[in-house]
């Protein structure tokens, strides 16, 4: 009993003793107690929750409390990275393979280079068509050295097509449609595939041009508006019909 007494006393005055050091006073609610359980926590606590709120998203399940703020789990589930990480390697992969092709030859069939230093927005100069052709001729006629021709790939690529629409020279028939817009199977989700390259791209639209007996236009009157969006929604209209009834290669009267 007396041990215990003892042992007793000698808690109260350790208790004591710490209560003068820190100053415990419940008035003001500053006590050790209070600032132990209080928003702040200890050091280590609030290093642990500081590290727990600073987690990327890929770091865990998207979604999950803690890990990612709705802003943040929002532009994760719009494009995956690994999703852009394909299109931005494939592109620059054929845009190297297509400068060297054409750094390799005096009279390349076309050069690519990039619109604005954008990976994803290209320009063609399609220098070489059959000179046997109409649309030969018109451009040797008219001094046109190449159809400049404009690309756009969009973040799903290689698994989505390039948007592709001529800006130089206005062409009649041809498969190519207003806005430059051209009708072409390959360019369409249905007949696309990721195996296809840019290169494949321009030369099916260099003999595409010319089976269609495409010309330069002549007539100042009545000239097709050639501009993206004219060319955006032209285009959009050619992939639903399609969609619709199928792939139906459209009369030389239609373009």
């Amino acid at each position: 009993m007396q041990a215990n007494k003892m042992t007793s006393r000698s808690k109260e005055k350790v208790t004591s003793m710490f209560r003068r050091i820190f100053g415990s006073s419940n008035k003001d609610g500053e006590g050790p107690s209070k600032a132990s359980g209080s928003a702040s926590g200890s050091p280590a606590r609030r290093l642990l929750r500081g590290c727990r709120d600073t987690v990327s998203p890929a770091a865990g399940p998207v979604g999950s409390p803690g890990f990612a703020s709705r802003k943040n789990s929002k532009k994760t589930s719009e494009t995956p990275p690994s999703s852009k990480n394909v299109r931005s390697r494939r592109l620059m992969k054929e845009f190297k393979d297509l400068q060297r092709l054409q750094n390799s030859r005096s009279d390349p069939v076309f050069t690519v280079e990039l619109v604005e230093d954008n990976l994803y927005e290209w320009h063609v100069k399609l220098h070489t068509i059959d000179p046997e052709s109409d649309l030969g001729g018109d451009m040797k006629e008219f001094g046109v050295t190449y159809i400049l021709l404009h690309l756009i790939f969009p973040e799903n690529f290689p698994f989505a097509p390039p948007f592709m629409r001529v800006i130089s020279p206005r062409i009649e028939k041809g498969f190519v449609m207003e806005g430059g817009a051209i009708c072409m199977e390959l360019l369409t989700p249905r007949g696309w595939a990721s195996a296809y390259t840019v290169e494949a791209v321009i030369m099916q639209f260099a003999a595409s041009v010319v089976k269609g007996q495409g010309r330069v236009q002549r007539k100042t009157k009545g000239q097709k508006v050639f501009n993206r969006r004219t060319a955006e929604e032209s285009f959009r209209s050619l992939v639903k019909t399609h969609e619709k009834y199928g792939w139906v290669t459209p009369s030389l009267a239609d373009g």
